[in-house]
């Protein structure tokens, strides 16, 4: 596996571990006693929010890859996992000034233990740098950050528009565009 591929370690000021453009993030919490049906609601809420439903693509904070909240040990803990784009740095600024966001990760932290709430921002991030844990190892099975996977997208997209257009079947048998149709054809 190549330096670019592997999981390595990020600098000081980027917890967690990298894979090319990518660095996981995974949080771990202690739910307060008692609020694990709070807590189920507040991630139902979440999970009902343009962005966040399943099968919406438009997040506020659009370097994020995935995102997953894990409620276990009875619903006494919950991480946060995700992985994303760029520095951690630049990610934070990202969930710190998402604004509806924000509020609604506000109501699920509510539920967790050391969480002073909104809006000291800097007691947010050190709580969030708290409970932050860096992988043991971390992979991903594609390359390209989020916006280049979104551009590849919307080429195949278009692609595809004109492989079912009637009118370019004589555009289509140009040599150049051998490679392209030979990926198409799989």
């Amino acid at each position: 596996m190549s330096e670019d591929q592997s999981a390595v370690a990020t600098e000081a000021s980027r917890p967690g571990l990298s894979a090319g453009p990518t660095s996981e993030f995974s949080l771990f919490f202690h739910v307060k006693p008692g609020e694990g049906e709070s807590i189920r609601a507040a991630l139902r809420d979440l999970q009902e929010t343009p962005g966040y439903r399943p099968g919406d693509y438009g997040m506020a904070i659009a370097s994020i890859h995935e995102a997953r909240f894990v409620l276990f040990d009875d619903d006494t803990r919950l991480a946060f996992v995700t992985s994303f784009d760029g520095s951690w740095d630049a990610y934070m600024d990202d969930f710190l000034t998402s604004g509806p966001t924000l509020a609604l990760f506000d109501a699920i932290f509510s539920h967790t233990e050391g969480y002073d709430g909104l809006p000291d921002l800097a007691a947010l991030q050190a709580f969030v740098l708290g409970a932050q844990q860096t992988a043991a190892a971390y992979a991903r099975n594609y390359g390209g950050t989020v916006k280049e996977i979104r551009k590849a997208q919307r080429v195949n997209d278009a692609f595809q528009q004109v492989l079912d257009d009637p009118d370019a079947a004589d555009a289509l048998q140009h040599p150049a565009l051998k490679p392209l149709l030979d990926e198409a054809a799989d």
